[in-house]
């Protein structure tokens, strides 16, 4: 994957950009100061993916004003997570972009919110050029508002995403008809709340890296998803890793990273 650094620097290899004018754009306007929030201006030159928002605990001024300064300075494709429909229907309003809750209607100039997944996706998705398919899996229904934060996260980075949900252990042959999808997979989520089996069993079958989200669902004992998170964690397959619980966000930015890992110094 070619970040921003990479096609800054090839830009003045070519001629097309001098190194003056270079220069000025790694430098200029790091951060944004708005006193609550300094908003990071240069998270996609050192990473290759711009500061994504998280919704909750802030108030809907907030965000707009945030969305604000990442569109004044340039940044067209927002990712927004735990954000309120009222919220993002405002900011649509503010911004004088169209509101959709309509994947097909995604574009240049849309917000995309998703209700299942609470999360807005302000700008067109990015073609995917990954080096293959993520997986999000779930063991139950339950689980798909955690599984749809991880799906839309990987899409709108730009990664191919086949969903695979109320696959769990307890009809484990609804997973074992699914073992094309498995095994054609570059990464895998395995998304599962009461004991958290179902990425232990993924992570038996698939030669891919695995990476498991615990849920909050589940009756007493699961301690909202803090069993889940502890199985996950024991897992004694090998090639798998955890997230936070309900953590659908981490776990398909993870994914999209590992589906576009390219070879340093090449």
């Amino acid at each position: 994957m070619k970040n921003e650094t990479k096609m800054i620097l090839e830009e003045v290899k070519n001629g097309s950009l001098s190194v003056e004018d270079a220069l000025l754009k790694l430098k200029t306007e790091p951060y944004d100061n708005l006193e609550f929030a300094r908003v990071d201006l240069h998270r996609k030159i050192r990473q290759g993916v711009p500061e994504v928002i998280y919704g909750a605990g802030k108030t809907t001024e907030q965000m707009m004003a945030i969305v604000h300064s990442m569109r004044k300075h340039g940044q067209n494709e927002i990712l927004i997570t735990r954000i309120k429909q009222e919220t993002a229907r405002k900011i649509a309003k503010e911004e004088a972009i169209t509101y959709t809750e309509t994947e097909e209607e995604n574009g240049k100039n849309t917000l995309l919110f998703l209700p299942m997944a609470k999360m807005a996706v302000i700008g067109e998705f990015k073609n995917p050029d990954g080096i293959g398919t993520i997986l999000v899996a779930t063991g139950g229904t339950s689980d798909i508002p955690i599984a749809e934060e991880a799906v839309l996260t990987a899409k709108a980075l730009g990664n191919d995403v086949t969903r695979l949900y109320d696959v769990g252990v307890a009809g484990l042959h609804r997973l074992l008809s699914c073992q094309e999808e498995i095994m054609n997979a570059s990464v895998i989520i395995a998304i599962a709340g009461m004991e958290g089996a179902l990425a232990s069993v993924l992570g038996g079958m698939a030669d891919c890296p695995i990476i498991a989200v615990p849920t909050s669902v589940g009756y007493g004992a699961s301690f909202h998803g803090l069993s889940a998170l502890l199985s996950m964690l024991n897992s004694c397959a090998s090639g798998v890793s955890v997230v936070n619980i309900d953590n659908g966000f981490g776990a398909g930015f993870l994914a999209h990273r590992i589906n576009h890992m390219e070879v340093k110094g090449q």
